[in-house]
């Protein structure tokens, strides 16, 4: 359960607002985390505009998260979370940009956040202005997103390497068990990797959409293109890179379950051969397991040493075939 907080950072320092408090005139950054319907009201009261609530931020039409509200730009993105813990998940957060004031609001923990805040602590020039602190945050947020990117890149390396590496064979039987094991938890791992990388690409395109909104509504004054741009085009590699791992996974699975074919192949061949190599001793125990009374073979003295060669050449003869051939 994540207890509601709302916290301000402004130029001279930071502090959580308690209960009934009222906003300080200098608050630049205002950060609502699961925000109680007072928090919220006591911040439009203050500012002059709405705040997207939960609701809000659930709509998907680009419309309902990317508007101008009272002189303040709105941008709902969704954000993913989790990629490096190896727990994905997506959330939706809001940024509010008003003349005087940055309004966040969002109902999970972003650690973005939690980083840019330690920034802003240690340098609380960073929040000299609204505009600064949106595009210092975004900046953060980006390379957090990297981070998961380059995380998903070594975990798919990671997974390429199981896949092909080397096998013992000095124990074919015990090494097909474990290869097959292995194989399936490769494709348990390439899941993970797949969820992680579809929850950050999507994060990456809805940063741009908001981004390239952001470059038309913000004001000229506001001297945001040049910092838009580098945002756009670190996005822009970003989403090269997706689609690089994304290939990367498609391949690694049509690879793994090509292995795993080949595994299931081998267990069907041994079974295939081994019926073959016992069929003809069998053909020749049943017609000598016959009971019919005129059988020549059975008053010989050596009948039953010939059926016992027979059967045991019947068996070893496909099996040398098998080997000579390299079917084995």
């Amino acid at each position: 359960m994540i207890c509601p907080m709302l916290r301000i950072f402004s130029a001279t320092g930071n502090r959580i607002l308690g209960d009934g408090e009222a906003l300080p005139a200098d608050a630049v950054w205002i950060d609502l985390l699961n925000p109680t319907p007072a928090e919220e009201a006591l911040v439009e009261a203050a500012l002059g505009f709405d705040v997207p609530t939960a609701d809000d931020m659930a709509e998907i039409e680009t419309s309902s998260r990317l508007y101008i509200d009272n002189d303040a730009i709105v941008m709902t993105v969704t954000l993913a979370t989790g990629i490096i813990t190896e727990h994905p998940e997506t959330c939706a957060v809001s940024f509010v940009l008003g003349r005087h004031h940055l309004v966040t609001v969002r109902y999970h923990e972003v650690r973005s956040f939690d980083r840019f805040a330690a920034l802003v602590t240690r340098s609380p020039e960073t929040c000299a202005g609204p505009a600064m602190a949106l595009m210092a945050l975004i900046d953060t947020i980006v390379d957090r997103l990297a981070d998961g990117f380059e995380h998903i890149g070594r975990e798919v390396d990671a997974i390429s390497r199981a896949a092909f590496r080397r096998v013992d064979v000095t124990e074919p039987g015990r090494q097909q068990r474990r290869s097959n094991l292995a194989l399936q938890a490769l494709l348990t791992r390439l899941g993970g990797a797949q969820d992680a990388l579809s929850k950050a690409r999507e994060s990456s395109v809805s940063l741009t959409r908001a981004l390239s909104f952001l470059q038309f509504a913000a004001p000229k004054d506001a001297g945001l293109a040049a910092q838009i741009k580098t945002q756009l085009r670190d996005l822009a590699s970003l989403s090269d890179q997706a689609t690089y791992i994304g290939g990367n996974l498609t391949f690694l699975l049509d690879a793994t379950l090509g292995l795993i074919s080949i595994e299931q192949n081998a267990v069907f061949k041994i079974f295939s051969v081994a019926s073959i190599i016992f069929l003809p001793p069998t053909l020749v125990a049943g017609i000598y397991g016959m009971n019919f009374a005129h059988m020549p073979e059975l008053q010989w003295l050596w009948g039953y040493p010939m059926a016992l060669g027979i059967m045991l050449a019947a068996a070893i003869l496909p099996y040398a075939l098998f080997r000579w051939r390299g079917w084995l």
